[in-house]
């Protein structure tokens, strides 16, 4: 394969997200000047659009005063339904961002692209920043396919399939419980009914769950085809951390907690996985965090990652169609 610097692509994305401060647009730096703000003259949506990542600095935005933030900036917030990551609920459909260790880092994805419907907005708030570390990378989900070798965009034509075996309560990865924020099976069936997806129940009470989606998707207001499925993340070839090359080591690949493949059932290449990885992080622009910063991203157009990190850290995310 080539690169995409081979391909003729410049590996170092021009494009980053557009930074807003009191001084920049004239607020009172209070969350009470950036909720006038949001509430008045600013077009969250218009901007949105056009910049695809908004960042919001000096604002000195706290717990106690972001939910009124939030709903400016999220008009009608989701429940993380279906989420395969592992998070804490702590407010009104608020959640921690991935509780992974502190010392991998966490590859760019957009959220929920291997489900049936995905958030169009996230919303990210520090509530306390790292010591070292722990910035949230995104990559224009445009620019990604553009610098993906051909070979590799061809062979993801025709989708991928996903494969979730979710526990009963005990086990690996999330329970189908936690996945579907419910713990009746009628719930569970009557939400999977809509989705496409397949399902199966085993004898303890344990879920497998299958999707076939797309490889790529279509911005709904620009038109723009952008790379989107989180099969890098899926993929055995891209898991970090000990106990996550020992389960790949000790189960079959249908029986790890996720798993994927092209949509037919063939595997999906190893190189391929890590041409995807590393291309979306040459490509990637780093969000330093401060403690009291906000950032909302189109979730079509970027994707988001994590940085490693040092120190504890608190990064509060919520979603929004």
């Amino acid at each position: 394969m080539r690169t995409a610097k081979e391909n003729g692509q410049d590996m170092q994305q021009s494009w980053t997200p557009k930074e807003i401060t009191p001084e920049s647009v004239g607020a009172e730096p209070t969350a009470d000047g950036l909720r006038d703000l949001l509430g008045g003259r600013f077009d969250v949506a218009d901007q949105l659009l056009r910049e695809k990542a908004l960042v919001f600095r000096g604002f000195g935005v706290a717990p106690g005063t972001l939910d009124p933030v939030l709903d400016l900036l999220l008009p009608n917030r989701l429940a993380y339904v279906q989420g395969n990551s592992p998070r804490t609920k702590v407010g009104e459909n608020v959640y921690t961002s991935t509780e992974y260790p502190a010392e991998y880092a966490i590859s760019m994805h957009n959220e929920l692209s291997y489900a049936h419907q995905w958030p169009a907005r996230l919303a990210f708030f520090c509530e306390q920043a790292a010591a070292t570390g722990g910035g949230t990378p995104i990559v224009d989900s445009a620019a990604l396919l553009e610098a993906l070798d051909p070979e590799v965009r061809a062979a993801y034509a025709g989708g991928v399939r996903y494969t979730q075996n979710l526990h009963g309560g005990h086990g690996f990865g999330k329970s189908w419980q936690e996945t579907f924020e419910t713990d009746s099976r009628d719930e569970a069936e009557a939400y999977l009914a809509s989705t496409g997806a397949t399902w199966e129940w085993n004898g303890s009470g344990d879920l497998k769950l299958r999707q076939v989606r797309p490889s790529t998707t279509r911005h709904p207001v620009t038109g723009a085809e952008v790379w989107f499925n989180q099969s890098d993340q899926w993929h055995v070839a891209g898991l970090d951390g000990e106990t996550a090359r020992t389960l790949a080591q000790i189960l079959p690949e249908d029986d790890l907690p996720q798993s994927v493949s092209f949509a037919d059932g063939t595997p999906i290449p190893a190189e391929y996985i890590t041409h995807v990885r590393d291309t979306a992080w040459r490509l990637a622009v780093d969000v330093p965090w401060r403690t009291g910063d906000l950032m909302v991203i189109d979730n079509v157009a970027v994707a988001h990652g994590r940085q490693s990190f040092t120190g504890p850290r608190r990064v509060l995310v919520a979603m929004s169609d």
